[in-house]
Parts: structure tokens; C-alpha cells; sequence
């Protein structure tokens, strides 16, 4: 079987400018998911998706494939994943190349490593599912969750019901890591995403997840990279 991984690293970064080939602790925040993927070994093709030559440079120096630059209609700041993965597939099978399983890997995820790729494509092939998807659990239980009422001045229960309810008791709710994902790709056709149809879960925990969005997103996962590499 064949496998793509398709980085999308736009340069259109507003909050943190740059933030794709900003440097993370010595090396462009991209390099980490381009080493990951490399260093599995998982995958046939490992690819960026990008509009911008400053990180297309970045991209080809770590050892990643940029083929062809993305469309300006996929470097918009409404154009999904979904857009830019089809976009790829679509460009790969005009030059004669096709893939059974498509990945994605996020260029802010420094946490990925080439063991939670090489697991996670394991776990993907053995569950025999339509994608899989990195995930972690709420700290806090969403049921319990506060929202601003009808006169936007007070907060109530989002669900009320719950209100006495202990916190061990309520299902545990679990959120995409925005990590990496795979999928076969003949099911992300259909599916258009990766958490619809028979999506296996990759647990991560919570120290080794982080939203990079502003600086202080940065500083908290700088700080979880140190500690992650500490228990090596």
C-alpha cells in the first residue's frame, strides 16, 4: 500500500507571523513535523502544501517534496484541510501518481515524534478503519462547562442537569489533538474528513498537546517539549 503525508504550512500565519518556520528551540517549528515523518519510515511520499517560496525553501532543506505550490484559492483564509488535501491528490494523480492511505500532519505540532507515527499508522492498519484520528481527553468535563445567558451579563450551566452531578461520573469527552490524522483515501473522498466514518483513536496526553495561536501558546508548549524530552 501506498502512504502521503501531506504537511499544510501556508504563510498567511496573522496571530504568531511566520509561524510555520519561526524558530522552536533551535530549528524551524516545520522541521519537527518533516523529521517525524521522515524518520518513521511510515510513509511513501512526504510532502508540503504550501503558497509561500520562504517556506517551501524551509521545507525542501528538512528533506520534504513540494512538487507543485498551493493554489490561491486553498491559501485563502477560508479554505479547509479537506480543501488542500484534495487539492494535493488531485495535483499527485495528474502526474501519475496515486496513494491508498493519505496522512496529514500539522506543521505546529512538534510533539509529534516518528514512534507516535510509526503506532499510529499500526494502530490504523490493524483496526482496518477509515481513518484515525490523535486525540486527548477534556481536563475539565465539558458537561459541567459555563455559558454567558440571554442578557450576556451572567453565566449559567450549559447543561443544567449536570449541575449536581460528580465529575467521575460523566463520560469522558475527547478532542482532536490537531496533530496528525490518516485515512484511507478512497473513504476521505466519501467522508471529507477524518472523524467521520469509522475513526480509530491515537490517546495522547495532555502534557504533549498544545494549541500554538499566540505567544504565550508558545512559551506552554516550549515548556511541554522540554519536559516531553525529558523522559526520554
Amino acid at each position: 500500500m501506498k502512504t502521503i503525508v501531506i504537511i499544510p504550512a501556508r504563510g498567511g500565519s496573522k496571530r504568531i507571523p511566520k509561524k510555520n518556520v519561526k524558530e522552536f528551540l533551535g530549528k524551524p517549528m516545520l522541521a519537527y513535523s518533516i523529521e517525524a515523518a521522515l524518520e518513521s519510515g511510515v510513509y511513501d511520499e512526504v510532502m508540503v502544501s504550501t503558497d509561500s517560496e520562504e517556506i517551501a525553501s524551509v521545507a525542501k532543506r528538512y528533506g520534504a517534496n513540494v512538487p507543485f505550490m498551493r493554489s490561491a484559492e486553498t491559501a485563502g483564509d477560508y479554505a479547509t484541510t479537506a480543501d488542500v488535501l484534495f487539492e494535493v491528490l488531485d495535483e499527485y494523480k495528474k502526474l501519475g501518481r496515486e496513494f491508498d492511505n493519505l496522512s496529514c500532519v500539522y506543521p505546529t505540532a512538534p510533539f509529534v515524534t516518528a514512534q507516535k507515527l510509526r503506532d499510529a499508522y499500526k494502530a490504523f492498519v490493524d483496526a482496518d478503519a477509515d481513518n484515525l484520528i490523535s486525540v486527548t481527553p477534556f481536563s475539565y468535563p465539558p458537561q459541567r462547562g459555563l455559558i454567558f445567558d440571554e442578557s450576556g451579563k451572567y453565566v449559567t450551566f450549559r447543561e443544567p442537569e449536570h449541575v449536581n452531578t460528580r465529575s467521575q461520573d460523566l463520560p469522558t469527552i475527547y478532542h482532536d489533538c490537531g496533530q496528525f490524522y490518516f485515512a484511507k483515501t478512497d473513504k476521505f473522498y466519501i467522508n471529507q474528513s477524518f472523524a467521520v466514518g469509522k475513526s480509530v483513536p491515537f490517546m495522547l496526553p495532555e502534557t504533549e498537546v498544545q494549541d500554538i495561536d499566540n505567544d504565550e501558546d508558545w512559551a506552554m508548549a516550549e515548556i511541554k517539549y522540554k519536559v516531553m524530552l525529558s523522559k526520554k
